[in-house]
């Protein structure tokens, strides 16, 4: 995501290139400010000026283009600070030939090279990277390579200490030079991403102090056939984790990828490495405890002091194992989904209020008892526990990533105990997701009358129809939304104008486009709570200057979208942003203000757009294009509409975008010849293009999506709430 010094410095080096045509024959002296009519001339700042500017342009343009232009700054292009580290992921106009000149020109300077994502490269331009013999550190992860690929790349880079790669079907370990293998000995950070059951190089890298291991195996093959989770274990076989400080795994969906790390776990259980500092698996759904798992818990709550957790919640629940871990100034906890009283979070984790000051992020999301006594019988409507929150934000106070998404955290009335008012005091909070219902106004809920709502039947694909209560009182911000001064949230924002990235997410928002599953058709309807959050509650989020990534999803307030229009024209560092089921679910309600909004987004890189009925149509596309930092758009939409002529204009207008996911009501032949005219018109001239059209109740939308890049499926297509997903730095 480029921030405003990219955005600046890229203006800025653009009018450099101009001015500096003028003077590259005069023996390259930067003339005096006085001399450039104008102002200020670009060559006049200090080198370090220089070089900081510099270094927000892209590695490619920098060395390729902007070098060429002047003697000093083809010096200062070779810096020592602006090559030793590449950077290529999401660098969409890095072609094969741009790619193999920048290696030719610098690769003996680079010793740290991020290629992340670079999908669209081939395999032999990968092997390139063979010539940057002084490689400290590299990341291959979803670039094209087969197992003597990579032999042949590692074993040039003698001096690797931290790699990332795909282990895809067809990898074959054997295949691996004695040379590379002595590589891979002495490589100590290793991220490996798993397509299919295997070990991976994990049993090479003898010295590996940090393993993070990203399980994607389907469950079934392309033709259907069922695959087996067990993999040939021999003495050859078992990994090195003897010096292992960090263990990270995350699961997709699916019972093979379970039965694999289960593998990898089994040593882990025979002798825990008493340097271990961080311990997290991430997984969705239920994983149950084996007896090879619970020796492996037990002896970390015997030998070891974490800094670092995050566990299956099957592990965690009704377990007194919190009680016995011991913690070591701790920067990330996760208890996602997890059936964790605020009795035990008090109790077992913060000890009674100890001081947790090192705590740096906190993800609680599916939490539903964290914030209430320790009873399990609490319903939904039950209000939460000031005092157990109070008591978390005194202890955690500088705690900078909060998720408490998925849960209702209902306040009562009264003076100063609502969420919002406690969670303003968490001044270096930078990224937060809270359910909708938390934020709305107790005295508001509890004042408000009761209106006899109008009944609609909103359509839910095949299944039944849901009736779901509109509140037919006129709303007191139609027209233009204000956020309103004396509102909990406004105040809440208000104590924290550095955040980042927010989240605002339905307590029962579930997304039509779950993964390795087909498409939702019904869903549960939104909480009660939600209908007082509306345009004006959006409106408020305009304070955030700095706000750079966020996520609206079943918001059934919203009247208008009005507030959006406050957004778009205050938050002006937005990057990405990600709007589902706003309004009525009958009724796209919010289209006017939502093409007001995209007038004033031009940093906006990323849009995902999931609602019902909604119309994709030339109005939308033609104030989407005036969003001109646009590179990826997903778009999703049951019984929704697209107008292809109008599909194809927005990306002729708009250059940058790479990726275009749409999943509507459109029919297979419609989203077929739509997709082909996309790729035959623009595929050439954006070598990263990726470009899924498809209905999206077909069956066999499971299929499609398994070849959509991983950097964009994990990204955009699929939605999930990122707050606090990982612990922060885990990588790169």
């Amino acid at each position: 995501m480029a921030s405003s010094g990219e955005m600046c410095a890229g203006s800025r080096v653009e009018e450099g290139r101009l001015q500096m045509k003028d003077v590259s024959n005069e023996d390259d002296v930067p003339p005096a400010a006085a001399d450039v009519a104008g102002g200020a001339h670009l060559l006049g700042f200090s080198d370090e000026i220089l070089l900081h500017i510099l270094s927000h342009v892209p590695s490619i343009d920098l060395v390729l283009n902007v070098r060429h232009t002047c003697r000093k700054l083809a010096a200062l292009c070779l810096d020592k600070s602006l090559v030793h580290t590449v950077l290529l992921q999401k660098d969409y106009q890095a072609s094969e030939d741009k790619v193999k000149q920048l290696v030719k020109e610098i690769g003996q300077e680079i010793q740290q090279l991020n290629m992340a994502g670079c999908y669209w490269l081939s395999g032999s331009t990968i092997e390139h990277v063979a010539r940057c013999r002084g490689l400290v550190k590299v990341n291959l992860s979803g670039c094209h390579l087969t197992s003597l690929r990579l032999s042949k790349v590692l074993s040039a880079l003698q001096h690797l200490r931290s790699l990332a790669i795909d282990v895809s079907p067809g990898f074959d370990a054997s295949q691996l030079s004695s040379e590379c293998k002595a590589t891979l000995s002495r490589v100590r950070e290793l991220k490996q991403t798993l397509f299919t059951p295997s070990y991976g190089v994990v049993p090479c890298c003898a010295s590996l102090q940090k393993l993070l291991l990203y399980f994607e195996i389907l469950d079934r093959t392309r033709e259907g056939a069922v695959l087996s989770g067990q993999l040939m274990v021999g003495q050859s076989n078992v990994p090195h984790y003897q010096n292992l400080r960090v263990f990270y795994a995350r699961l997709a969906p699916g019972y093979i990828n379970q039965e694999v790390v289960r593998l990898y776990l089994a040593v882990l259980s025979d002798r825990t490495p008493e340097n271990l500092h961080a311990f997290l698996i991430s997984v969705p759904g239920s994983f149950a405890e084996s007896g090879a798992t619970k020796n492996l818990l037990d002896s970390m709550a015997r030998n070891v002091a974490l800094d670092a957790l995050q566990l299956p919640k099957s592990w965690l629940n009704g377990s007194s194992l919190l009680q016995h871990m011991k913690f070591n100034n701790p920067f990330y906890f996760s208890f996602s989904r997890c059936t964790l009283s605020g009795g035990h979070l008090i109790q077992r984790v913060i000890n009674g209020g100890k001081d947790l000051r090192s705590l740096a992020s906190l993800n609680l999301s599916g939490c539903v008892h964290c914030l209430s006594p320790d009873s399990l019988l609490r319903k939904a409507e039950d209000a939460i526990d000031s005092s157990i929150l109070e008591t978390l934000v005194a202890a955690c106070c500088n705690l900078r990533h909060l998720n408490l998404s998925a849960a209702h955290h209902h306040s009562a009335e009264g003076p100063g105990g609502h969420l919002c008012q406690l969670l303003a005091r968490l001044r270096h909070l930078r990224s937060l997701s809270l359910p909708v219902c938390s934020v709305a106004d107790a005295a508001a809920w509890a004042d408000r009358v009761p209106v006899q709502p109008v009944m609609r039947a909103v359509p839910r694909g095949f299944g039944k129809k849901v009736r779901i209560g509109v509140q037919t009182c006129p709303s007191p911000f139609l027209g233009q939304a204000a956020p309103q001064p004396s509102s909990v949230f406004w105040s809440l924002l208000k104590n924290l104008p550095f955040l980042e990235h927010l989240e605002l997410i339905g307590s029962n928002f579930s997304s039509a486009m779950p993964r390795n599953e087909p498409a939702i058709r019904n869903s549960l309807p939104p909480c009660s709570r939600a209908q007082n959050v509306g345009d004006s509650e959006v409106a408020a989020i305009g304070q955030l200057a700095f706000l750079r990534h966020l996520t609206l999803a079943q918001l059934p307030g919203i009247l208008t979208g009005s507030g959006l229009v406050s957004i778009g024209l205050q938050c002006q560092q937005l990057q990405s942003l990600s709007l589902a089921n706003l309004g009525m679910m009958g009724k796209v309600v919010y289209m006017p203000a939502l093409s007001d909004m995209l007038k004033h987004c031009r940093r906006l890189k990323d849009l995902r757009l999931e609602q019902p009925y909604f119309s994709a149509n030339a109005q939308f596309f033609q104030a989407l294009s005036q969003c001109s930092s646009l590179q990826r758009l997903c778009l999703v939409s049951r019984s929704g509409s697209l107008q292809p002529e109008a599909v194809l204009a927005f990306m002729a207008r708009c250059p940058h975008v790479v990726v275009c996911h749409m999943f509507t009501g459109e029919s297979l032949a419609t989203c077929k010849n739509l997709q082909q005219s996309l790729l035959r018109s623009f595929q050439a001239e954006r070598p990263a293009l990726n470009v899924v059209i498809f209905p999206l109740l077909h069956e066999g939308l499971t299929d499609v999506i398994r070849d959509v890049p991983m950097v964009h499926l994990d990204e955009i297509t699929l939605f999930k709430s990122r707050v606090a997903e990982e612990p922060p730095n885990l990588w790169w």
